[in-house]
């Protein structure tokens, strides 16, 4: 008898510990709910944190690399990679905002004066802190609102506009990772691995 009752002890201390556990599994999460501005500028943070370390790995010497074995007639430059994505982050952030940009573009492909590894550099990192300045001002009410776009082709929603913002700059950042291995450098995201 006593170990048909240690049985049942047993049997109901795991049977408890079992609902407790399944209970806290289905127990809601703790508010997790983030707002679009919030998604969006922790997307700027991961394409930031990717490609400015790749921008920082090219020699300066090396920055004027353009591959020329193959169809690569008439490719951009590494620097010229550099600068067009700046250029246009500076682009969809300002009509997201529907302000001028806050420095002279000269176009898509960034200004002519901008030249060094270091100039370049600091046009690019600005470029993304105003890209976090345009994604504080969605809210889920202005995120589908149409303004106009900066490829002059009319309007386009701030939604688009973000989310080309995010996905832009990885076309490039993968044209920019073959440009440093064909110089023997592996990329800053793929150390160690």
């Amino acid at each position: 008898m006593r170990m048909f009752l240690n049985w049942c002890c047993v049997s109901l201390l795991l049977l408890v510990a079992c609902g407790i556990a399944v209970a806290q599994a289905q127990a809601p999460a703790p508010d997790v709910h983030r707002s679009s501005s919030q998604i969006f500028d922790r997307s700027v943070d991961n394409l930031e944190n990717e490609f400015t370390p790749a921008a920082e790995a090219m020699p300066e010497d090396k920055y004027s690399f353009a591959p020329t074995n193959g169809e690569f007639k008439g490719v951009r430059t590494f620097a010229q990679q550099v600068k067009h994505v700046a250029a246009v982050n500076y682009m969809l952030a300002a009509a997201i905002l529907e302000e001028k940009p806050p420095v002279e573009l000269g176009g898509e492909n960034g200004p002519d004066s901008v030249k060094s590894k270091a100039e370049i550099l600091k046009f690019l990192k600005d470029s993304f802190a105003y890209q976090h300045k345009a994604m504080s001002s969605l809210t889920e009410t202005n995120l589908v609102g149409m303004v106009k776009s900066p490829f002059g082709d009319g309007k386009a929603s701030r939604l688009g506009l973000a989310t080309l913002s995010i996905a832009h700059p990885f076309d490039h950042y993968g044209q920019m990772v073959e440009y440093l291995r064909m110089n023997g450098i592996i990329p800053p995201a793929s150390r160690g691995q």
